[in-house]
C-alpha cells in the first residue's frame, strides 16, 4: 500500500483574527472577505488533488475555508472533535492586560509540561489532546489515501504533536498561519512532516 497524505489547513481569516479577539470553540465566526479570498485561492492553486475525503471541525470558519471543493462535490464531513479548544471566559472579548498575562500564564503551564491548565470555564490541553485522538484513531484506520483536514490554530497544534507522537509541550514549535497548510506522509506507522506551514497558494 502506498503512503498516504494528510493536507492540514488552519480555517481563513475572520474578522476576530483581525481584531485580536479570542474565538475558541463557543464563537461560531464567520470568514470575512479576506478569509473567502483566502479560500478560494486555496482552491485554485489544489483543486487538482484528489481528495477523497474533507474533514473539518463543527465551525463554520473551517467549512467555509474548504467550501469551493465541497460545492465541486467532494465527500465532506464536519468531526466536533476537530473543534478549536475553548478559551472558556475569554471567548469574544477583546483581550486587556489582565487577560493576556493569565493566557501567557496558561500556554507557558503547556510548555513546561503542565497539560491540566486552562482558562477558567474553558478546556486543558489535555482535554483538546484527548478528543482529538479517538478521530486520529479513527484516520489512521480508513484506506483513503489523501485527505484534507480543515481546523483552527491551537488545535492544529495539538493535532500535529498527536500525529508526530510529541508531547504538547511541544505545540508553540509549530507556526500557523490564516489558511497555512501543512502535509504530513503516513507510512501504516508514522507520520512525516512534507510541508511545513506553507503559504505559498497565497500568493497566486
Amino acid at each position: 500500500m502506498e503512503n498516504r497524505l494528510f493536507y492540514l489547513i488552519r480555517h481563513g481569516e475572520t474578522e476576530f483574527n483581525k481584531l485580536g479577539i479570542v474565538q475558541g470553540s463557543g464563537v461560531d465566526m464567520p470568514l470575512n472577505q479576506v478569509g473567502e479570498a483566502q479560500a478560494q485561492k486555496f482552491y485554485d492553486y489544489y483543486k487538482e488533488i484528489k481528495f477523497k475525503k474533507i474533514y473539518t471541525s463543527s465551525l463554520i470558519r473551517t467549512q467555509q475555508s474548504v467550501s469551493p471543493f465541497i460545492e465541486a462535490g467532494y465527500p465532506y464531513e464536519a468531526i466536533p472533535a476537530l473543534n478549536e479548544i475553548s478559551w472558556g471566559i475569554y471567548e469574544g472579548k477583546p483581550q486587556n492586560e489582565e487577560e493576556r498575562r493569565v493566557y501567557g500564564e496558561v500556554v507557558n503551564s503547556w510548555n513546561i509540561g503542565n497539560y491540566n491548565a486552562r482558562i477558567l470555564g474553558g478546556e486543558s490541553a489535555l482535554d483538546l489532546q484527548l478528543r482529538q485522538l479517538t478521530f486520529i484513531q479513527f484516520l489512521k484506520q480508513q484506506a483513503d489515501d489523501c485527505v484534507l483536514i480543515a481546523l483552527h490554530g491551537r488545535a492544529l497544534k495539538c493535532f500535529l504533536c498527536n500525529l508526530l507522537e510529541l508531547p504538547l509541550s511541544q505545540m508553540d514549535s509549530f507556526e500557523h498561519r490564516n489558511l497555512c497548510l501543512y502535509i504530513l506522509e503516513f507510512d501504516g506507522n508514522k507520520f512525516k512532516v512534507i510541508k511545513n506551514c506553507d503559504t505559498t497558494h497565497l500568493l497566486s
